[in-house]
């Protein structure tokens, strides 16, 4: 089974930044997609070859989504973040890999526990 771990979150003033971060262990991920959510929103996917990455409008010009060079940890980083961005961030893990980085809570299999982001005025 595969197990995630994010971290990252925190309390910060509009205008900072942060970086989330989440670790997939315990499991054969080869092939699969990995995405961030805030509540039911995707946020941002990325696939594990690296190659293909999805970011909602709504944040795209402020957050980016990567991964390392082992392919099991993916980072969000949030700039310019707003009070609106307060939100559970989860990470979640789907064992395919498609052409369409899927954009719905139930295409993925594994979930984190969250990390909490609060942006205050």
């Amino acid at each position: 089974q595969v197990q995630l771990v994010e971290s990252g979150g925190g309390l910060v003033q509009a205008g900072d930044s942060l970086r989330l971060s989440c670790v997939a262990s315990g499991g054969s991920v080869n092939t699969y997609t990995m995405a961030w959510f805030r509540q039911t929103e995707f946020v941002a996917g990325i696939t594990s070859n690296g190659g293909r990455t999805y970011t909602a409008d709504a944040v795209k010009d402020r957050f980016t989504i990567s991964g390392d060079s082992t392919r099991s940890i993916v980072h969000l980083q949030m700039n310019s973040l707003k009070p609106e961005d307060t939100a559970v961030y989860y990470c979640a893990l789907r064992r395919r890999l498609e052409v369409t980085i899927p954009t719905e809570m139930i295409e993925y299999e594994y979930w984190g526990q969250g990390t909490q982001v609060t942006v205050s005025s």
